[in-house]
């Protein structure tokens, strides 16, 4: 029955879209990459049309779409789909929201778990780690510019951050928590999530951090735009959500 439920879904939101198959081509935050992944073969599959998807961390995608990549739908933090609208780089009115991440912690296997229950635990956490890392993404950003001096503390861990370049030409920062080169790591919880090596520890105190919101908009090139809603509708629906939630993420109220 719920197989059922989702082929409904998709052909429904296949409505509009080209009726012979096609190929929709992503560019997509790291941060999404576990529910997508499991989310598009079953679109596929409803559908019968192909989705290429090229991963890769916020700044680049930006990047890409700036130097005029032609690409078909955009997944990536809210506030970059906003820029690049402004920038004329996406479709205005074409904005999606999918689902809200935030910032979470992990240590190596087996090791201590800090608290995270209160800012001040955090602080205390972080002024005892020798060696502490953070992705070259929107979260590492953040904690790097904002939420590190929130805590008061940046000056002090300065020498002991490192910031770890992602996916596709690096890595997650997991990985070099599990190797031992970092005492703690911060990334979006589902970028921590299923990485060997490492133990999920928990989200950064609210209010260090806002959460961030993850949206699918369209390039103003797109060359299938009707498959790329289509794609979005489907992300965003019923049907979606619990593959969204397994990942790692909250997903939105379905459309």
């Amino acid at each position: 029955m719920r197989k059922l439920t989702l082929y409904v879904a998709v052909i429904a939101a296949l409505a509009v879209a080209r009726t012979d198959a096609a190929q929709v081509t992503v560019l997509a935050s790291n941060g999404v990459r576990e529910a997508l992944i499991e989310l598009i073969p079953q679109f596929e599959k409803a559908s019968g049309h192909r989705v290429q998807v090229v991963w890769d961390g916020t700044l680049n995608i930006k990047k890409r779409i700036g130097s005029g990549e032609v690409a078909d739908l955009v997944v990536v933090p809210a506030e970059d789909v906003d820029g690049l609208i402004a920038s004329g780089g996406l479709t205005a009115g074409s904005r999606v929201d999918l689902a809200k991440s935030i910032i979470g912690v992990a240590v190596r296997a087996g090791l201590a778990k800090p608290d995270l229950s209160t800012s001040e635990s955090l602080k205390r956490a972080l002024l005892a780690a020798k060696s502490i890392a953070y992705s070259d993404s929107s979260s590492g950003t953040y904690l790097s510019t904002v939420g590190f001096k929130k805590l008061g503390i940046a000056d002090e861990i300065a020498g002991r951050t490192r910031k770890v370049r992602g996916p596709p030409s690096g890595e997650v920062v997991a990985a070099v928590v599990a190797r031992g080169e970092a005492e703690i790591g911060f990334q979006q919880v589902p970028e921590l999530l299923h990485v060997p090596g490492v133990d999920f520890v928990g989200t950064v105190p609210s209010d260090i951090q806002p959460p961030t919101l993850f949206v699918g908009a369209l390039p103003k090139d797109s060359q299938q735009p009707d498959l790329a809603v289509a794609l979005l509708r489907f992300l965003s629906s019923a049907e979606a959500a619990g593959v969204i939630t397994k990942a790692g993420l909250k997903p939105l109220a379905a459309r």
